[in-house]
């Protein structure tokens, strides 16, 4: 399945919920998000994540492959006049100086990347004792509800998607961590409904990489058609509250010697 997400870069900036506030929350308790901590986001996207922590004061680069994402991250920066840095890149490949970073964070994203490569290249960008937060924010797929009746129609029109009936939970992570090298991995996952507007949840799902950011702009009208009338066939009300489930792992680098 070829995936491009700079097809996606309006509907993903637009629909896509944000990160709740209650990880931040939580993520203090790991000295992160504090003012004047310098970050690199990669994966960025949107600019999901990094946006959240520069609001928190960090010194903020958000690095993706994608200019069309990156060109809608800046466009979403500027009603809060938030100052952050983009760069065009890959995370197994970034063109910055070792060790100029207290934190690197990768939002819903980490699956995407070579894994071993990625995670020795955040080993180069850390700071002694710096920081990698893997950050996660899914649908859950429970039986019968709206997200499962979703993910289902998404395979009817995309049998190459393998990424339904998820749980939230990604304990692999922990492990490409730890044979990296990291040390002080911890884990921490969370419950939360997030209602979406019929309008939302469609472009939501329009901005997933089973719908347009792989399929034909035709193929996208047409599910999306049929999308709309999945929700008003089910009767789901004016606002749907959409189960999520946030999962996160935070570790640190060793120290240098």
């Amino acid at each position: 399945m070829k995936i491009d997400f700079g097809k996606t870069a309006s509907d993903y900036g637009r629909h896509r919920a944000a990160f709740p506030e209650s990880l931040f929350q939580r993520l203090t308790a790991f000295d992160i998000g504090v003012p004047q901590q310098r970050v690199l986001d990669i994966g960025t996207g949107t600019g999901v994540l990094g946006r959240a922590l520069a609001r928190a004061g960090c010194s903020v680069v958000g690095l993706d492959p994608a200019c069309a994402m990156l060109r809608e991250a800046r466009r979403l920066d500027l009603p809060e006049n938030l100052t952050i840095e983009y760069l065009a890149a890959r995370a197994e490949c970034v063109p910055l100086a070792d060790h100029q970073f207290d934190l690197v964070s990768a939002g819903q994203c980490w699956h995407w990347f070579d894994r071993p490569r990625a995670a020795i290249e955040v080993r180069r960008l850390l700071k002694p004792t710096g920081r990698i937060l893997i950050a996660h924010f899914d649908w859950l797929p429970l039986r019968g509800n709206v997200v499962e009746a979703t993910e289902q129609l998404i395979q009817c029109y995309n049998s190459s998607w393998l990424y339904g009936g998820g749980v939230g939970m990604h304990p692999q992570w922990l492990v490409d961590l730890g044979t990296s090298g990291f040390l002080d991995i911890e884990s921490f996952s969370f419950d939360v409904d997030v209602p979406y507007s019929h309008e939302d949840w469609r472009g939501r799902i329009r901005a997933s990489a089973g719908v347009a950011a792989s399929l034909s702009p035709g193929e996208v009208n047409r599910f999306d058609e049929e999308l709309k009338d999945l929700l008003l066939a089910r009767g789901e009300p004016e606002f749907i509250p959409i189960p999520h489930q946030v999962f996160a792992v935070v570790a640190r680098t060793p120290e240098m010697h």
